[in-house]
């Protein structure tokens, strides 16, 4: 198992995991490192290079602004957006920068956070090195890696797929859907059931409620917030929130909307944009794995919550449980990070853990929920990402509600059958990598490519 179910599921902000959680964790990191080390009282000047999708992009992702948050010693799972936008807010004015928030040092960006659009490192695209200087002399340089989902790698971690995880000291280590269908039948338990015992080796069960609960609710209080929160999203193509509108639309109709069957669809959508709208503005969401996907788990685990006719707190666990299994073999196996296989990996992923997570709530079986997974990617295989303006905002936004309608379809299907089907999510998880692999770079997150080039801006 590479990744937790807390791994996959971690509490931030927008707009993006990788370009904006990641940086800023990444700086975060560096500073706390010249901490230990003794060195940041030495510290005069700090250089921060982007590389790849990450300078290529990091423009409409915030990443300057992620970048300035962590060296600021912040962190994304504890930053309040509000917070954030004034501590941005009175570094820029003030042209200094407290590292760690004890060591103030000068800061001008366009000296100190580079963007080197013209370079990529070979390890992965979303690529970041640190530089800390003493007068004209450097103490510290570390490069740092945004892998997906917020998490990071440094360079001598390279090779080593998360290695915090202990792959090796969970009860039922698994690395495919193969594995996982096996263990299910050997030990008469099910997908969830196998996640839940392998959170046991860290966590107590208590723990594992209360987090799985905290989750939970975060995803949904991202929901409430986005459905109440109008206005133009921040970047320039002057997107208007729609949320709101659709809501109201939706309480005005609802005598009526009892003769149209897809009413409940219409729901589905809202919740799924209200998520996305709120993760473009800068808001609090769940990576789910991404915060670029972050509107597809979250609505359809409210579909579950409000429509399920025996749905209740042990369900939203078994739901999470088995997409977060389901997402952990396509970060081992594969990628959860736009900038190295598209979208297929951010909103094909969530499609695929969403799937898995309704049909196991549903009571599905292993090979069911197995199926379910699977027709979630396959239908999603060879998704591009090409964000217009680097901001996640058009396709993204609405690709989450396709995806969150996919993935309920996907589920249906799946129950309607006994589990037997023709391709394995093994199968479809080594051909989205493979898709991935020859996919042109132009379609990864650097908005060089498909929309990105053929919408006009205005």
């Amino acid at each position: 198992m590479v990744a937790s179910t807390f791994d996959l599921f971690k509490i931030g902000v927008g707009p993006s995991s990788s370009h904006t959680m990641g940086p800023m964790l990444a700086a975060a990191t560096f500073v706390g490192r010249l901490t230990e080390s003794g060195k940041l009282d030495d510290v005069t000047r700090l250089e921060t290079l982007l590389f790849g999708s990450l300078a290529l992009t990091g423009k409409g992702h915030a990443t300057d602004r992620a970048i300035l948050l962590g060296l600021s010693g912040q962190r994304p799972e504890n930053i309040e957006p509000d917070a954030a936008d004034m501590l941005v807010e009175q570094i820029r004015s003030g042209s200094k920068i407290s590292l760690n928030g004890s060591h103030e040092i000068p800061l001008h960006e366009d000296r100190d956070v580079i963007f080197d659009q013209k370079k990529r490192l070979d390890f992965h695209s979303n690529a970041m090195r640190f530089n800390a200087f003493a007068g004209d002399t450097l103490i510290e340089t570390r490069v740092y890696y945004s892998v997906g989902g917020g998490a990071i790698l440094d360079e001598d971690q390279i090779g080593s797929n998360n290695p915090e995880s202990g792959l090796w000291d969970v009860p039922y280590a698994f690395c495919s859907g193969a594995d996982l269908l096996r263990i299910a039948a050997e030990n008469g338990i099910s997908i969830a059931e196998i996640m839940r015992e392998n959170e046991r080796s860290g966590r107590s069960e208590a723990e594992i409620s209360a987090g799985i609960r905290a989750i939970a609710d975060a995803m949904s209080a991202c929901i409430d917030r986005g459905v109440k929160s109008g206005g133009i999203l921040p970047g320039g193509l002057r997107v208007k929130r729609r949320a709101p509108l659709i809501h109201a639309r939706l309480m005005e109709r609802q005598e009526r909307a009892l003769s149209d069957p897809l009413t409940i669809l219409d729901w589905v959508n809202l919740w799924a944009l209200a998520v996305n709208e709120e993760n473009a503005a800068g808001g609090k969401v769940v990576t789910a794995p991404t915060n670029g996907a972050a509107g597809i788990v979250p609505s359809v685990l409210r579909f579950y919550e409000r429509f399920a006719p025996k749905a209740d707190a042990a369900g939203v666990e078994t739901f999470l449980l088995t997409a977060a299994a389901i997402g952990s073999l396509f970060k081992e196996n594969a990628s959860i990070s736009g900038a190295e296989v598209g979208c297929q990996g951010e909103v094909g992923v969530a499609c695929s853990m969403a799937a898995a997570g309704l049909t196991a709530a549903w009571g599905g079986t292993a090979s069911q929920v197995e199926n379910a997974a699977e027709i979630g990617m396959e239908h999603n295989l060879g998704l591009t990402c090409d964000p217009v303006g680097g901001l996640v905002q058009v396709p993204c936004i609405e690709r989450n509600a396709v995806g969150a309608v996919k993935a309920i379809e996907a589920a249906r299907l799946s129950i309607l059958g006994d589990g037997t089907h023709r391709v394995s999510l093994d199968e479809v998880i080594e051909t989205m990598r493979k898709t991935g692999l020859d996919m042109s770079d132009r379609y990864k997150e650097t908005s060089q490519g498909g929309l990105a080039v053929n919408l006009v801006e205005c």
